[in-house]
């Protein structure tokens, strides 16, 4: 049965956006909005994770949670979903600094 999935991406290819129009609908850039059935959400997630390099992308789905709804990631991201006592909650991470980037591989 169809459920509505939304997916948002930051910095990712170009063609991976249109991989994603084709099943969904882009409401505002980077904001995919769409109804479809476990398997097609799971194999569009798994093309996401495939390329989304040094961008990120998220997924929200129903999901038989206290919530109602369970959140994947992927990619380089400040915000890094944890659960906590069965609820998913949002953790902020610190900014790299620009000595930082510089100075990593």
């Amino acid at each position: 049965m169809p459920s509505m999935i939304v997916i948002a991406t930051t910095a990712v290819p170009d063609h991976l956006r249109g991989a994603l129009s084709r099943w969904t609908s882009e409401v505002v850039p980077g904001i995919f909005v769409g109804s479809v059935s476990a398997r097609v959400r799971d194999r569009l997630w798994h093309a996401v994770t495939e390329v989304v390099g040094n961008g990120a992308a998220i997924l929200i789905h129903p999901a038989p949670t206290e919530q109602g709804y369970a959140i994947r990631t992927a990619g380089t991201r400040r915000r890094v979903p944890v659960d906590f006592d069965g609820l998913t909650l949002i953790r902020m991470t610190a900014t790299r600094t620009v000595k930082e980037m510089q100075t990593s591989p």
